[in-house]
């Protein structure tokens, strides 16, 4: 009965491009998903797939995790895999420049990739939460992948009604009141969500949104950073 307080208003069609992407380079992909104890947000129809083969990945136990590994380290040979997924993943490890190496080293040549990181966000995963990326931050990670799109999923209302949330808990050192807070908060702001509708694809929400998104494909050359800086879609200093 709680409101939710963010929107991912890009990943439904994200998924369908990435399975498009899949399906034209091979007529049964195999796709790695990192995180997949659960099925991420917009992933339903893409995991009903008949003629995509997941391998459901996680560092825990949950509902859908088919096996335990470690993403530093992914127990696969060279070029197994047409697909990765990395959806709300990347800002709970120590090290994803080394993620994204296991990564582009697991996929084939022409691979796809699709990843979702926060980037206007409080911590959520407690002491498992380290990082967050700009939209140039999180492309130079995937400097070493073909860019097919990104932007963000979910934009400023969505950072703007978790930034109101964090503020309110922030009053109390209780838990029992920090709960009650939290709940009031999601009351008080989940409209702001909407606000996305309006705004996802606008460059000075790129600035301030919640969460981003890459989808690409591996490359044999590498984005240098002066084509990185290049790249740069927001609206500061326009």
């Amino acid at each position: 009965m709680i409101p939710a307080i963010g929107v991912n208003l890009k990943a439904r069609d994200n998924y369908d491009r990435f399975a498009n992407l899949l399906l034209a380079s091979s007529p049964t992909p195999r796709v790695l998903i990192l995180g997949g104890s659960i099925l991420g947000a917009g992933m339903e129809p893409l995991s009903v797939h008949a003629d995509i083969e997941f391998v459901e990945s996680d560092v825990a136990f949950g509902p859908r995790t088919g096996i335990i590994l470690d993403g530093h380290s992914i127990p696969f040979r060279e070029e197994s895999f047409d697909g990765v997924i990395a959806q709300a993943v990347l800002e709970h490890v120590l090290d994803p420049h080394k993620i994204v190496e296991e990564i582009h080293r697991v996929l084939r040549n022409g691979g796809v990739i699709y990843a979702e990181t926060p980037f206007m966000q409080q911590v959520h995963g407690g002491r498992y939460d380290f990082l967050r990326f700009t939209h140039l931050g999180h492309r130079r990670l995937f400097r070493r992948f073909d860019e097919h799109s990104s932007g963000a999923v979910s934009g400023t209302g969505t950072a703007l009604a978790w930034s109101y949330k964090y503020f309110l808990m922030s009053l109390s050192n209780r838990r029992p009141i920090r709960q009650m807070l939290s709940v009031l908060a999601a009351f008080t702001s989940f409209w702001l969500k909407y606000v996305d509708y309006l705004t996802i694809d606008r460059p000075a929400s790129l600035d301030g949104a919640s969460g981003l998104y890459f989808l690409g494909t591996k490359s044999a050359t590498v984005l240098s950073d002066s084509e990185l800086l290049e790249q740069y879609r927001g609206a500061i200093g326009r």
